[in-house]
């Protein structure tokens, strides 16, 4: 149990944070899973709109720090490169 009025109110507020994060996490790999699933079967007009969606939430999850503003450039990079394959 803590001791100071500080970090007892930080181990109050932690599970609650823990489980925000934990929300966009999940989130986000679930929309890059679909993302990657639909390029790899070549459906074009389904992934572009999936790839919009995982890189909008990509944007919030490195903006809140759930993942690290570069992860979120690289992952962006894939998969529009990959996007652009499967179009050309």
């Amino acid at each position: 149990m803590a001791n100071i009025k500080s970090s007892a109110k930080r181990a109050r507020q932690n599970p609650k944070l823990r489980l925000h994060n934990r929300y966009y996490g999940t989130t986000l790999r679930t929309y890059l899973k679909r993302a990657r699933t639909q390029i790899g079967g070549k459906q074009v007009a389904e992934a572009e709109t999936t790839v919009r969606l995982a890189t909008k939430t990509l944007d919030k999850a490195a903006q809140k720090g759930i993942i690290h503003r570069n992860k979120a450039a690289r992952t962006k990079s894939r998969l529009m490169k990959a996007l652009n394959k499967i179009k050309a």
